[in-house]
């Protein structure tokens, strides 16, 4: 897959371009295993159809659109291969999680008496909801002591935000120009001990799940799932998307933004509570 394409991918796409640079290089390598080399042909699209990694329709569109741009195809062909290769598709029926909070009590205890760092980002995950990735990315590139400015709302603050004796803490993150946006990220007294002992520090994605696919533990990604369906029963629903950085599904104007995080505030350590009562904390 050629730096071109990738710039493509980067930079061209408007709002649906691709940044992250872990999906990039997932790209690069279907495209070099399944792609690279092969005739455009009616047998590549059935190939590509037919495959059993769905993810390879999303690198062979983009290809096709890389293609039409550079124009080395006509608008005919464009047409034509996009219409017969479908997008990996996602469905839109409810998903059913039968994820029971013994088994989440089970995973977080193993891991505290095994892995403390492993622990920390699944800590970190069942008290913010914040997405594994962006996890991950807060631990690797930990910076406590800084002082950052929001922008769109003038407000200067620490990145690290303790408010008074509440018993949690905030780390501002800023993560507006992904495709997947992450404002702050919550957690309790306790985890920060945890984080200010293990961060910062590198934790490849895979690590966490493979370890958890291992000893038949609850995979980090449902950890987001499981503190969603926790968190609107103790702070509402406006509250939760506001925390977990859910602003696709929250209008979010300057003027409440300020609001909202004062909102936030007042009623995360009633989630806190909440999951001291069942067991997870």
């Amino acid at each position: 897959m050629g730096r071109d394409f990738e710039s493509i991918l980067r930079e061209r796409k408007g709002r649906r371009r691709v940044r992250d640079p872990a999906t990039l290089k997932y790209y690069r390598s279907l495209f070099t295993k399944y792609l690279e080399g092969r005739e455009l042909s009616e047998d590549l699209v059935d190939y590509v159809v037919s495959h059993p990694n769905r993810w390879l329709r999303n690198v062979f569109r983009h290809y096709v659109q890389y293609l039409y741009y550079r124009r080395r195809i006509s608008p005919e062909a464009f047409g034509w291969l996009t219409e017969a290769v479908p997008s990996r598709g996602y469905r839109l029926d409810v998903k059913p999680y039968p994820i029971s909070l013994e088994d989440v009590r089970r995973t977080l205890e193993l891991l505290g008496e095994n892995h403390p760092v492993y622990y920390t980002v699944y800590r970190v995950m069942i008290e913010s909801g914040a997405r594994y990735t962006h996890v991950l990315r807060m631990i690797e590139s930990w910076d406590p002591g800084g002082t950052v400015e929001i922008p769109g709302v003038g407000v200067t603050t620490e990145r690290l935000v303790c408010p008074g004796d509440k018993g949690f803490c905030r780390y501002y993150m800023g993560l507006r120009g992904s495709a997947k946006q992450c404002e702050w990220i919550y957690f309790s007294r306790e985890t920060l001990e945890l984080l200010m002992r293990v961060a910062p520090r590198r934790v490849g994605r895979h690590q966490p799940r493979r370890y958890a696919v291992r000893h038949g533990l609850v995979l980090p990604k449902y950890m987001r799932k499981v503190a969603w369906r926790l968190m609107v029963k103790t702070v509402g629903r406006e509250a939760a998307r506001f925390m977990q950085s859910r602003f696709g599904e929250l209008r979010v104007s300057e003027a409440r933004y300020e609001d909202l995080l004062g909102e936030a505030d007042q009623a995360y350590p009633k989630y806190l509570e909440h999951l001291a009562e069942v067991g997870l904390t």
